[in-house]
């Protein structure tokens, strides 16, 4: 039975406490969130808390008792993602959406609570060096006569890049044994809503293209503050940019922890990063953390789930997954792959504390945590997906996200509240190391109230 949980009580990643808030949704298709009327003004005070019970386990081993306060959230710019509803901005293949941008005001605090029993916890595994262990594949080394990972199909048989270890010292991505490589497409989907992508060659290809790309002697190199960076995906013939913030304070040397950020439907690398005066960047700052935000191209980050799939719907799973065309499977692939491409980018130029990298998101950005958490598991310590419960029961690699925390937030105001409510007692009831938060809000209205929780969550 849950119970009120006092504030600012430390939980967080390695303890056992479940709170899981599941997030909004992912807008428009092909992992958004679906379809929304109009565009909403929040404003006012309010406030908002979730009970539970359960005694968290902070990783270490020591106890810690459940409960985090939200701080409120000051006055902000409003946020695109809106649950199917795009501003100015596209919407992913899959489907048109409706709707407005979002302007988020006003202060509100939410209470986080535990909500289950003990759970493994811990770091993700280090591993050894990925794609170490495969020679090139057959038929001559990956990339010759360019760049890896700039031209054509990455050779099945072998990991690409030769010359070196990509990504020595660092775990294995997928959690797998180092090496296996293989050919880029699988033959059947690693998550039944996502993406044919083999997750080892996604990682071999990506690491192999940030290593072309690595140059110690450009200007930006090991740059601080704030930035905004390029990187040519020749398979996506596009120019992708993603944000990326450096804390100003850093020493050059020092080993940083990594929050990577993945936007909702409609908006772009900066818009979460730069809305409510700029909160996020002031939170990587203070606790420290890198942060890195990339586009996702066009797509969804590879989950092809919406508001009309949330949690414990595998019928309207099934539904969307039938409506998959060649179109939108590339779209999701390409999408999917920038994401480990700007990873991998940032992990070959700066010294990153591999036992310290967190993934969240909000919305689709949300499912895309669900998603590249549980495809690529040997990246995160932690993931925190907001307002999105785009993940389902079934077709879910679950036991590869046992040892890894959760931090799920929702607000009491959303489409995807039930899903998200039932999610979390899915997670309490498996024994998952999960916590959940509810803030008084809506969708949009709700990142500003649990921003400064999430960072607070990774930072423990």
């Amino acid at each position: 039975m849950a119970t009120n949980a006092p504030k600012n009580t430390p939980t967080g990643p390695g303890t056992t406490a479940g709170t899981l808030l599941l997030v909004a949704a992912l807008l428009g298709a092909a992992g958004g969130c679906g379809d929304s009327q109009g565009g909403e003004t929040e404003s006012g005070g309010s406030t908002g808390s979730v009970a539970g019970s359960g005694g968290a386990r902070a990783s270490g081993g020591s106890s810690a008792s459940t409960g985090i306060g939200a701080t409120g959230g000051g006055g902000g710019t409003g946020n695109t993602a809106a649950f199917g509803g795009s501003s100015g901005g596209e919407t992913p293949a899959g489907g048109t959406s409706v709707g407005g941008s979002q302007s988020e005001s006003g202060g509100a605090t939410g209470g986080l609570v535990g909500i289950g029993g003990d759970s493994t916890g811990g770091t993700a595994p280090a591993g050894g060096a990925a794609g170490t262990g495969g020679a090139p594949g057959t038929g001559g080394a990956p990339g010759t006569g360019g760049a890896p990972g700039t031209g054509g199909a990455t050779p099945t048989g072998g990991a690409p890049g030769t010359g070196g270890a990509p990504g020595t010292g660092g775990a294995t991505p997928t959690g797998g044994a180092p090496g296996t490589g293989g050919a880029l497409v699988a033959d059947e989907r690693p998550i039944s809503f996502g993406t044919l992508l083999n997750p080892q060659a996604v990682v071999d290809t990506s690491q192999a293209l940030a290593q072309a790309l690595a140059d110690s002697g450009s200007p930006e190199w090991r740059a601080k503050g704030d930035q905004h960076r390029t990187y040519h995906f020749a398979d996506a013939d596009a120019d992708e940019p993603y944000r990326l913030y450096v804390p100003t304070d850093w020493d050059g040397q020092s080993e940083l922890p990594l929050v990577m950020f993945l936007h909702g439907a409609g908006s772009d690398e900066n818009t979460y990063v730069d809305q409510n005066g700029g909160q996020m960047l002031s939170l990587a700052q203070e606790h420290g953390f890198l942060l890195v935000s990339p586009l996702g191209d066009q797509g969804a980050y590879g989950n092809f789930l919406r508001l009309t799939a949330p949690f414990g719907n595998e019928a309207g799973a099934a539904e969307l997954m039938a409506q998959v065309t060649d179109a939108s499977e590339r779209t999701n692939e390409l999408s999917e792959r920038d994401v480990i491409n700007v990873l991998e980018l940032v992990l070959a130029e700066y010294p990153i504390d591999r036992t310290r990298m967190f993934l969240t998101g909000h919305s689709m950005g949300s499912g895309g945590t669900w998603y590249i958490g549980g495809k690529y598991p040997g990246y995160w310590r932690a993931l925190a997906p907001m307002s999105g419960p785009f993940v389902q029961e079934s077709g879910y690699p679950w036991d590869d996200v046992r040892d890894i925390s959760i931090f799920v937030t929702e607000g009491t105001q959303t489409p995807s509240l039930d899903a998200s409510r039932l999610l979390r007692d899915w997670l309490a009831d498996n024994g998952f190391d999960a916590e959940y938060e509810e803030v008084n809000a809506d969708h949009g209205g709700m990142v500003s109230l649990v921003l400064p929780d999430v960072f607070a969550f990774f930072d423990r």
